[in-house]
Order: structure tokens, then sequence, then C-alpha cells
């Protein structure tokens, strides 16, 4: 069964782009387009990762890291935070909001795929 990976990313492009990487690395994608729905779709669908923008329409990447945290089920849900604009402390306030690492877009396939499945591993040893 592959693993399911939330794409939170309201740039058609850019989720274009990831989608396939994604699926090149063997993992079922699942978009969302801004904050609201990264929350529901974090809680249907209970993914093994979530890949989030933090800019965001409706609810930015940041509020929507912090509401996910919040849900039981979602809770030890690793959350890469993607951002175009590194600033200086965007990397502080991301995992103070509750991301577990943080990457630059464009990210490279060779960055993703490693990240993915070691916070994926991380994740099953803590919980099984």
């Amino acid at each position: 069964m592959k693993r399911k990976v939330l794409l939170v990313e309201d740039s058609k492009t850019s989720a274009a782009i990831m989608q396939l990487e994604l699926d090149a690395l063997g993992y079922e994608c699942i978009l969302a387009t801004d904050g609201k729905e990264a929350i529901k779709k974090a809680k249907d669908e209970l993914p093994d990762l979530i890949l989030m923008d933090m800019s965001l329409p409706k609810m930015d990447g940041l509020q929507a890291t912090q509401e996910i945290r919040k849900i039981p089920e979602t809770q030890k849900v690793p959350i890469i935070a993607l951002t175009a604009r590194a600033m200086p402390g965007d990397k502080e306030k991301c995992l103070q909001a509750g991301c577990d690492e943080y990457l630059v877009k464009p990210v490279s396939h060779r960055d993703l795929g490693p990240r993915v499945e070691n916070l994926i591993q991380l994740k099953k040893g803590a919980t099984g």
C-alpha cells in the first residue's frame, strides 16, 4: 500500500511538479489548495506526511499547521514547511508552529525524497 502525502499548495504549477515528484518516489498524493482544506483533508485522509506551503489563501500554512496539531489523530503527522520566500526567522516560526522540517522552494527531487522518507520512518518508529 502506498504511503499518503498531503500536499498543500495553491500554485497549480508547483502542485503539478510536486505531484509528479511524489508519484515518482512512490507516494500517493492528496492535494489541498488552501489552509482550511488542508485541515479537513488531514483529518479525513490521515496522511503519513504533510507538505505545507506557508503562503496560502483563506488560512496561511502556519495557522493551518497549528490547527492540525490540535487534532488528536493528526498531532504526530510529520509536517514539512515549504516556502518560496525564505526570510530570516521564517524557519524558527515554522518549527514553533509545529512543523518538523523546513524546505525552500523549488525543492529538488534529490532533497525531497530523503526528507519525506526520513520523517515517515521516524514517525513509524515512534508509533509502532
